[in-house]
């Protein structure tokens, strides 16, 4: 929830499932050539531009799709658990998964006629549920856990596995714990993440489903994380969301085109690690936090203590003593000799200014969980950021504003852990081919 403020490949062209599957009764020949018919009728007729949810992002490119890819509407996060100790069936899982991921990136089963065309006594492998909807613009991106390389926290005592050891890149270890942190292991830590996000939801659960169903075996979900309203925007034709306590949430977010700023504070350097860990070079780290809001009391308080509290007035979101969204913040400005943005605001403790220039990529989601048996929501900000190296940055910015910030008063931090992203893969290459052949 800072106020800190960001290139994939561009969307092509709209490829509708209904399309491409040529009917979910068809037969695997009918579908394959239907899907080739429907994707030329599509992209001569269809451009992107007529329905934007309906678009393909690219899976393949210099950086993975979903990092500064413009955020969409909808996310399933998911953190696995690798509970085989063969490094061949992991690295024949990756090679699986790569595969059904750009085919569902596509708009298409995870094998072609997955849903129906393999036999009335066989398990289909693809569950169907995405079945005649469009690929609405779904990223998949994976990271690694500090845990596939040796000894993390949710395992002290892990060995290297897979001998990756020596790979492991400088800066994956998991984060410390902070000050009014409530940590649950059960929503923590993980030896792969997969971030799913589209504009449609079952869309995305049907990603993640179908990854969780081929790993069986290999690996076991950890926990995972729906989510619903981006808290964040990485371009500049999107405009600012709202969180959970109504107040619109990264409005100084980095953008895909300020690349100068990318390169300085997401995307990782080539000096930034040994030789053994060059796999990641290109990429980036993501921090996932899980951050419930006391939604209950927050509704009681008065709109002067929430923009107090925020630092930013709920309307416009402009800076207190500002009139405008993206108006600067003046943390000079003073009132009878009080500062209009008080010491403790949320923003003056997030601003770069305040933070030696610290600054992330954010793409988070709302997220409402139900209730949690006392009549409370459940419900909060999955904050998701990436960033060069999270102990340099998120880890001052967050061990600020778990000791000054107001709001603490109103959130937890309930869930934490920390993902190093390779860059995309080229033509014929596989998630994590990199790091095992490296």
């Amino acid at each position: 929830m800072t106020d800190a403020p960001a290139a994939d490949a561009q969307p092509s062209r709209r490829v509708s499932r209904r399309a491409l599957l040529g009917g979910a009764a068809a037969g695997a020949g009918v579908v394959a050539g239907a899907a080739a018919a429907g994707a030329a009728i599509s992209s001569a007729t269809h451009p992107a531009a007529d329905n934007p949810g309906d678009r393909v992002v690219p899976f393949r490119g210099g950086r993975q799709a979903g990092i500064v890819t413009a955020v969409q509407d909808r996310l399933h996060f998911a953190s696995f658990d690798v509970i085989t100790t063969s490094r061949a069936e992991l690295v024949d899982l990756l090679r699986r998964w790569t595969l059904a991921a750009e085919r569902m990136t596509r708009g298409l089963e995870t094998v072609d006629g997955g849903a129906v065309g393999h036999g009335e006594l066989l398990p289909p492998p693809d569950t169907g549920e995405a079945l005649g909807l469009s690929p609405a613009a779904l990223t998949l991106t994976i990271g690694f856990g500090p845990g596939l390389f040796g000894p993390s926290a949710a395992a002290p005592g892990q060995a290297d596995r897979f001998g990756l050891a020596a790979h492991r890149p400088a800066a994956l270890t998991d984060l410390p714990i902070f000050a009014k942190d409530a940590i649950e292991p059960s929503r923590s830590y993980g030896d792969i993440c997969v971030q799913a996000c589209a504009d449609d939801p079952q869309v995305a659960v049907h990603a993640i489903r179908n990854l969780a169903r081929m790993g069986f075996g290999v690996v076991s979900v950890r926990w995972s994380q729906l989510g619903f309203g981006r808290t964040s925007s990485t371009t500049r034709g999107q405009a600012t969301p709202r969180n959970m306590f109504g107040f619109k949430d990264g409005t100084r977010n980095l953008t895909a085109d300020q690349t100068d700023r990318l390169d300085k504070h997401v995307w990782v350097g080539a000096e930034d690690n040994p030789a053994a860990a060059q796999w990641l070079t290109g990429g980036s780290y993501l921090v996932a936090r899980r951050i419930r809001m006391d939604i209950e009391p927050w509704d009681r308080a008065s709109l002067l203590e929430q923009e107090q509290i925020i630092g930013r007035t709920k309307g416009e979101g402009a800076p207190l003593g500002q009139s405008k969204e993206f108006d600067d913040p003046d943390f000079l400005i003073t009132s009878r000799g009080t500062p209009v943005i008080d010491k403790t605001a949320h923003v003056r403790l997030s601003h770069p200014d305040n933070l030696d220039g610290v600054q992330l990529l954010r793409r988070g989601y709302n997220f409402t969980d139900g209730s949690d048996g006392f009549g409370h929501l459940d419900a909060g900000l999955f904050f998701l950021a990436y960033c060069r190296d999270a102990h340099k940055q998120f880890v001052p910015m967050q061990r600020a504003l778990a000791a000054h910030d107001a709001m603490m008063e109103y959130i937890t931090h309930t869930g934490t852990a920390l993902y190093a992203c390779p860059p995309g893969l080229a033509s014929g290459e596989w998630w994590g081919q990199r790091l095992f052949e490296s």
